[in-house]
């Protein structure tokens, strides 16, 4: 199959195929996906053998992604993978997956230095993780998913974590809940951080300034954890937001076993709206990022550097919407 023929499918000359497939971000997001449709009916595969002996490239990126232990059974980075595959699948760009750590951090830059790769998403990082400000330093080609810990040259895609977590905390206060609390994501996180701090700061707006604290770890375990301590803190809870969906699913199977009804006796509220959202008993009111659109921007904005070195960064922050269900 040629480019040829992709082209007469789509109804776009071959040149437009052409800028598609090597991912130039100049090209128009309706004539992108047009082509990305063609691409999967006809079946091309670019030869990136050849491709790169052109471009000087490796067709390659790598997706650096948290510990396995931390990806297990958690919908989120499933969702990550299926929106960048979405971008760079018809760019002919190969997806590495690697998982963080120290000997990760060492490949992840001497694949770059050395030319196998050609740039890196990165999807999870803690405050003391070297990798964001080596790479910037470098100057290689890097995206992060959530804002830098610190002041770095670095782009990043987020969703808005105050707009949601005040929503969150509008729709409890609004519910009557008298005694709410809250159950953290990690506080070596931005995402942790800036969860906890937005809603704390929404709920001092609504005069509740007597919020109960309980850190969990974005694990459906870690929130069991958290909220068995939480309830020996806050025995008379009525409201709790629960940062993470994952951590919710194992915070809600704590109050079944402690004859806690949902939302009768707690009205919780979680955040992400992933499939585990769906999947609890009740279903979980929460917060809904885009996560395969973030994903996808991240992506393009990876392409972009790479296509162009002189591509300035940038942040991008998507929108959080409440979807009401059953737990608040």
């Amino acid at each position: 199959m040629t480019l040829d023929e992709v082209a007469r499918v789509a109804g776009v000359s071959r040149a437009t195929v052409s800028r598609v497939v090597n991912g130039v971000a100049t090209v128009d997001e309706g004539i992108r996906r047009t082509v990305e449709r063609a691409v999967t009916t006809t079946g091309y595969l670019p030869n990136r053998a050849a491709r790169s002996l052109v471009t000087r490239r490796a067709g390659s990126i790598a997706l650096v992604l948290p510990e396995q232990s931390r990806m297990m059974g958690d919908p989120f980075f499933v969702q990550i993978v299926s929106g960048v595959t979405s971008v760079v699948r018809s760019s002919g760009v190969h997806l590495v997956l690697m998982m963080a750590g120290s000997d990760t951090n060492e490949h992840v830059l001497a694949d770059l230095r050395q030319g196998r790769l050609d740039g890196v998403i990165l999807i999870y990082t803690h405050f003391d993780d070297p990798l964001p400000a080596a790479l910037v330093e470098a100057r290689l080609p890097v995206v992060m998913s959530g804002r830098p810990d610190r002041p770095l040259s670095i782009s990043y895609v987020d969703v808005n974590q105050i707009a949601g977590t005040a929503m969150v905390a509008e729709h409890l206060v609004t519910r009557g809940c008298q005694r709410i609390a809250t159950i953290s994501g990690p506080a070596d996180s931005t995402a942790g951080q800036d969860r906890l701090t937005g809603f704390l700061d929404a709920m001092f707006a609504h005069g509740r300034r007597d919020v109960v604290v309980v850190e969990g770890d974005f694990t459906r375990e870690g929130g069991a954890a958290a909220m068995e301590r939480l309830l020996l803190q806050a025995p008379d809870l009525d409201g709790v937001f629960i940062a993470s969906d994952l951590m919710a699913h194992g915070a809600l199977s704590v109050l079944r076993r402690h004859g806690r009804r949902v939302p009768e006796d707690i009205a919780v509220v979680g955040f992400d709206d992933s499939s585990v959202a769906v999947a609890c008993d009740p279903p979980l009111t929460t917060i809904r990022q885009p996560v395969e659109d973030m994903a996808a921007e991240m992506a393009r904005l990876l392409l972009r550097q790479i296509e162009r070195s002189d591509v300035p960064t940038s942040s991008v922050v998507f929108e959080p919407t409440l979807i009401v269900r059953g737990s608040a």
